[in-house]
């Protein structure tokens, strides 16, 4: 099936603001169609992208570096792919490499790889720990994801202030407490 043209965008964007109850054709609404279309092409970019490929680069040259490597407090902005409202946290993630290391920036650009799509957070998180366990092969890997959802926060249940914790460990990260521990405390302290 062909992707949708941004005149489609649009005119469903259009179609949306009928059905809201207003004018498209509001001084104010004019461009509101374009705009949205564009807004969500930039925030859904990681359909563009494949995130993986960020971690392809490596160095081996780490000095004999053998701990926990830690970026935390990564802005995660995403969408419930439920309804199509904000996701807003951060992601706190970490790897313990084996013979060769990633640049930090790469781990943040796979954070928002996968975050930019329609997501659920369990899945997300799944994601971005999979994609560096798979590439990099290092002895573990650790993903928390800490956020704030629209969809409960703003509608249904409208509970402001409340975050979902998700975390996908893998490798010595999951299996050694010790391990486990320290990611954990590095993480969120």
């Amino acid at each position: 099936m062909p992707k949708p043209t941004q005149a489609d965008a649009e005119a469903a964007v259009r179609v949306l603001i009928e059905w809201a109850g207003d004018d498209p054709s509001r001084e104010g609404l004019t461009d509101t169609p374009g705009r949205v279309a564009r807004s969500y092409r930039e925030l859904f970019a990681g359909y563009e992208t494949d995130p993986r490929e960020y971690l392809r680069r490596t160095f081996e040259e780490v000095g004999g570096y053998d701990e926990l490597v830690v970026l935390k407090d990564i802005p995660v902005i995403s969408f419930c792919e439920h309804h199509m409202l904000p996701v807003v946290g951060k992601a706190h993630v970490g790897y313990l490499p084996t013979n060769r290391v990633v640049g930090i920036s790469k781990l943040a650009r796979v954070v928002h790889g996968f975050a930019r799509r329609l997501q659920i957070q369990e899945k997300l998180t799944a994601e971005i720990a999979e994609a560096i366990q798979d590439i990099l092969q290092p002895a573990g890997v650790g993903v928390v994801i800490e956020a704030e959802h629209s969809c409960m926060t703003l509608r249904g249940v409208n509970t402001p202030g409340t975050s979902l914790t998700t975390s996908r460990l893998l490798g010595v990260i999951h299996d050694d407490p010790r391990t486990r521990e320290e990611f954990l405390r590095l993480a969120r302290g």
